[in-house]
């Protein structure tokens, strides 16, 4: 019988878990916490025929580098969902989507254009559904939506999706790659595999995706742009109407997802839309009516004249931009984990653009002392540590009259106090609700 170690037992470990065992292979689930323990299935490693690790455990783990010099193939949960893809001849189509910012929007609109154009369609991958398990369960799927972090596209070998695209890329993760350009080669990973008839979709205005298409696509592509170099770009905005291939499709001013980069992430969707051959007034009905993610840019509380928004979703610095340039004059609640990223364009946009930063966090004393190198003023700055101290103090300092935006918008990963940036998004709106009382849900 067949042997595999599934190295976690998150989201993605289990899922591949469940695939596995319904071939009759024998799985042995090694988790320091919830399985057979790391030092422990180093014994076990002459058994192995496959080993599937988590994306959050990196190459140069132990184990894993001693799985690798035994000659074990070590792949991740998306490879094994493409290979199961191929051995069942499945007829699933998979969309695979990465980026720095505004994947996991693009990922869920995606599905929600396909899933109104009347294809079986659902999403899964970093958007926090297994791959493996989707596949197991929903064999007659038509399509798969995948959202891909750098983690899992780092060990790709033979995944090769229909339609796949880059939304955009911006440094982050450094406290897991050398250089950003590791971070960068492993997005592109998406593409590597496409030829032909594959379709890869990009940003013309993305200056790092721009500088590798020449060396890293090789199959057919369409493009998007917002703003500039419209005349090679398939899909962009002009005169108050989105244009693809030269066709109206519908009306900027319409879109239900306000700010220049969900129009990006919009774009992205209608080239998608159009490449499959959905009409015009389903992507109409779809953009015009869908509804904001929670966690991202959430407008969910109002306590007398102020509105309270929820962008824990915002785990690095270009996503916390996006939403001070959407909320200027607002006062802001940032940091997390320190990934070790340059902070100097956050800074600058919060120096010109901020009303009062709270600080939270492991990342707090260095996002303090960039603010008051760049002559930010400190009597506007607020290093409270918690979530819970930074809304108490805010509360003592406003009033029902006065009109004022919080955003949290924390530029960084949650792990320091949190699980997740679900998690840290929802312990924010339940402290909300239980400090500033009497507010309205919106």
């Amino acid at each position: 019988m067949e042997k595999a170690i599934v190295f976690g037992n998150g989201v993605s470990g289990k899922g591949a878990k469940k695939l596995l065992e319904s071939k009759g292979v024998e799985v042995v689930l090694v988790d320091d916490n919830s399985g057979v323990k790391s030092s422990d299935a180093v014994k076990i490693l002459a058994e192995i025929n496959l080993f599937i690790k988590s994306p959050g455990i990196p190459f140069d783990n132990e184990l894993v580098k001693k799985a690798l010099d035994l000659g074990i193939e070590v792949i991740d949960e998306i490879e094994l969902g493409y290979r199961y893809i191929v051995e069942k001849k499945l007829p699933t189509k998979i969309v695979a989507i990465t980026g720095s910012n505004g994947k996991t929007t693009t990922t869920s609109k995606t599905t929600e254009l396909l899933q109104k154009a009347g294809f079986k369609a659902m999403h899964a991958g970093n958007i926090g559904n297994s791959f493996a398990e989707l596949l197991l369960e929903n064999p007659d799927l038509d399509y798969a939506v995948l959202e891909l972090s750098s983690f899992q596209l780092e060990g790709i070998k033979n995944f090769k999706p229909y339609i796949s695209l880059i939304v955009n890329l911006s440094p982050d993760h450094l406290d897991r790659y050398a250089v950003v350009e590791d971070y960068y080669e492993a997005k592109f990973n998406i593409c590597k595999n496409q030829k032909d008839n594959d379709i890869f979709i990009y940003n013309v205005n993305d200056d790092e995706t721009m500088k590798r298409i020449p060396s890293k696509v090789f199959c057919d592509t369409r493009t998007i742009t917002v703003g500039k170099n419209k005349e090679i770009a398939n899909c962009f905005e002009e005169n108050g109407w989105v244009l693809y291939n030269g066709e109206q499709i519908l009306e900027v001013d319409k879109l239900s997802l306000k700010g220049k980069h969900n129009l990006e992430n919009s774009l992205f969707i209608i080239t998608i839309g159009k490449i499959l051959n959905i009409s015009n007034e389903v992507i109409q009905n779809c953009l015009y009516n869908t509804k904001s993610l929670e966690h991202r840019m959430e407008l969910f509380y109002k306590w007398g004249n102020t509105i309270f928004i929820n962008d824990s979703k915002g785990t690095n610095l270009d996503s916390t931009n996006f939403a001070i340039a959407a909320y200027k004059g607002s006062i802001l609640i940032c940091g997390g984990k320190d990934k070790g990223l340059p902070l100097d364009s956050m800074i600058e946009n919060i120096k010109l653009n901020i009303k009062k930063v709270y600080l939270i966090g492991k990342m707090a004393n260095r996002v303090e002392k960039s603010l008051l190198e760049a002559n930010y003023s400190k009597e506007n700055i607020f290093n409270l540590g918690t979530l819970e101290n930074v809304l108490k103090h805010i509360k003592e300092n406003i009033t029902l009259e006065d009109k004022e935006v919080v955003l949290l918008s924390p530029s960084t990963s949650s792990y320091d106090q949190f699980k997740s940036f679900e998690h840290r998004g929802k312990v924010f709106k339940e402290l909300v609700e239980e400090i500033f009382v009497g507010g309205e849900i919106l």
